[in-house]
């Protein structure tokens, strides 16, 4: 099967990330005011990376980016008062991209040098590319993104000499770092959670919030 041209596939991946996008927001229209515009996707100003590597990789980030220069590409669209920015790399833009042995999410994160990621999707290109999988995808993370939201809430306000490290288990649970959530959950509850290997993020800021709302 033929591939796609450049500028077809960038439409293929705009259209992806705007079904993410409006689908997220479309789901949590109907969320308290407060709740709603403390949500990564509605409160902050977002850069959406499409990162090809092995995998197409798509990365949604507060960190600054340059300005596009040579043959780097972006588009802005908006939706509801919300708006966004997608930037496209290849190897061709960013050669690192081209050399990665794998394309772990970590790899692929620290090529770019993203540091605060708000969501990070992997996507196989061709059947993967489609508004069914994009729905899904939105949905899922609105549904996440409230309820970390939620029980961080909890967190600060039982530990509010600890906001710092609480801040970074939501971020672990966003982005899916299920060991250094363990190590958080140990150092929040000066040991008393101890997460088994293999327990995921979002377990482990669950496993915190029932251990500090029992004392």
């Amino acid at each position: 099967m033929r591939e796609k041209a450049p500028e077809a596939m960038r439409d293929t991946v705009r259209e992806y990330v705007w079904a993410v996008h409006t689908t997220y927001l479309d789901h949590v229209r109907y969320l308290p005011p407060a709740e709603r515009g403390a949500l990564p996707l509605v409160a902050a100003d977002i850069t959406v990376i499409a990162a090809a590597a092995h995998r197409l990789h798509l990365v949604a980030t507060t960190d600054a980016l340059p300005a596009p220069r040579g043959p780097e590409v972006a588009v802005v669209d908006e939706y509801d008062g919300t708006r966004w920015t997608l930037r496209f790399y290849d190897p061709s833009v960013l050669p690192e991209l081209g050399i990665l042995t794998e394309d772990a999410p970590d790899d692929i994160r620290r090529v770019l040098g993203v540091s605060d990621t708000v969501y990070h999707l992997t996507v196989a290109v061709g059947g993967g590319l489609t508004a069914h999988h994009a729905q899904h995808s939105g949905v899922a993370l609105a549904n996440m993104h409230a309820k970390t939201a939620r029980d961080t809430d909890r967190l600060r306000r039982a530990l509010p000499h600890q906001v710092g490290l609480v801040d970074e288990l939501a971020a672990c649970v966003r982005i899916g770092l299920d060991r250094a959530a363990a190590l958080l959950a140990a150092d929040l509850t000066a040991g008393r959670v101890t997460p088994a290997p293999g327990s995921t993020a979002d377990s482990c800021l669950e496993a915190v919030l029932r251990d500090v709302t029992a004392r």
